[in-house]
């Protein structure tokens, strides 16, 4: 796939005022979260010193070769940046070596404040398909992560004054850009082509980067800490970059009971005393001999294939409605997606839970649920918005 063109030159970094914003609110967010959860709370940590080993060889971006998913079960609203407590101090305050997340548009992204807040905290406004049709595996959000994840520059130029969208100015619209940086808006992209966000990805210093991603879609608090079926997406962040990532599973447990969805009033106050625990596996991605180099592998020959029939190359992140849609696409997405699920049910496995039912992890199960979204449900989970 051709992802560069030769004559492009990208900015090296966001704006030295977006540099220092993005800073205060991780490094803030983040000495908090390690606070509350070594205080105000116990939190037991597995495995962080190889996870440490993996960050620092990533410190410098100019050096990355490949770029960083990690991929966890989700328990907890507050997840993220509750795990991320887990990171030394010294871990929480670099932008350019912390993760990106995919965070709900209808949610963190409804005004300029909150976009503002969350689009400096490194996260991207993501439309959930069981509250927008604009949702999805295929949305743009989507196209700028699996950016995130490889090496700039880029075929498809990034919006430009007279392409884009015309910014609304005012206070309740989600629209915003880095004006310092990008004062016309070149460096962005928009979710549904009217709003206007940054585009991490145009910058030298957002290289491979590092995304978390929780691929159960939702809040589960399960009796047994079963989880729930994976969704694609997490597949697309793995098969589509131009380096296979490192990939790094991981096994939380604790924070639903500080943020139960059954939790009463006041609901938005996170309960303390309790016991949580952050384990992380083995790398299971990058450049050795893996199951998920073999299915880039076959990903790689599929776009071929179909760049061949197209006559033309494909732009990183950028599928045909072959690569979308065709059997062969979806059968390794699929098969993809049931291998990182299986990378996060071994870290589970070490952590001396039994095995799971297999059915856990099909999609039929799981539509024993009916209509039902959120809530208790009948095998007495809790699901919960994310």
């Amino acid at each position: 796939m051709d992802s560069a063109s030769p004559s492009a030159s990208p900015p090296q970094q966001p704006s030295l005022p977006w540099r220092i914003g993005s800073a205060l609110v991780i490094g803030f967010v983040g000495i908090n979260s390690r606070i509350f959860m070594n205080i105000a709370n116990t939190t037991e940590v597995h495995g962080l010193e190889r996870f440490l080993r993996t960050l620092d060889r990533r410190k410098d971006p100019k050096r990355r070769r490949r770029g960083l998913i990690t991929v966890s079960n989700h328990i907890c609203v507050m997840d993220d940046p509750f795990i991320w407590g887990a990171l030394p101090f010294s871990y929480q305050i670099d932008p350019n070596n912390h993760r990106w997340a995919l965070a709900a548009h209808d949610i963190c992204f409804t005004n300029k404040a909150f976009s503002t807040l969350f689009s400096l905290g490194q996260t991207l406004p993501t439309h959930r398909l069981g509250h927008s049709p604009l949702g999805g595996l295929f949305q743009p959000t989507m196209t700028e992560a699996v950016r995130l994840m490889s090496h700039p520059p880029f075929t498809t130029p990034y919006s430009s004054p007279t392409s884009a969208p015309p910014i609304d100015k005012s206070l309740s619209s989600p629209d915003i850009t880095d004006p310092f940086s990008s004062p016309n808006h070149t460096y962005t992209y928009s979710t549904d082509g009217i709003d206007t966000f940054p585009a991490p990805s145009a910058y030298d210093t957002r290289q491979y980067s590092w995304i978390h991603i929780f691929p159960e879609g939702r809040v589960h608090q399960h009796p047994q800490k079963m989880m729930r079926y994976f969704k694609w997406g997490v597949a697309r962040l793995i098969l589509e970059p131009d380096e296979c990532p490192d990939i790094v599973p991981m096994w939380i447990e604790g924070n639903d009971q500080i943020m139960h969805e059954s939790r009463p009033w006041p609901r938005f106050v996170p309960r303390v005393n309790k016991r949580c625990g952050v384990w992380f596996g083995d790398n299971v991605g990058g450049d050795g001999s893996t199951v998920f180099n073999e299915l880039r592998r076959k990903w790689r020959e599929l776009v071929e294939e179909d760049e061949k029939k197209e006559g033309r190359g494909f732009a990183m992140g950028v599928l045909s409605d072959g690569l979308k849609y065709g059997k062969e696409a979806v059968a390794l997405r699929e098969e993809c997606t049931r291998q990182i699920r299986g990378a996060v049910l071994a870290v589970r496995r070490k952590r001396g839970l039994p095995d799971e039912d297999p059915k856990e992890g099909l999609v039929e199960t799981w539509r024993q649920e009916g209509g039902k979204t959120e809530g208790k449900m009948e095998d007495g989970s809790w699901v919960g918005r994310t």
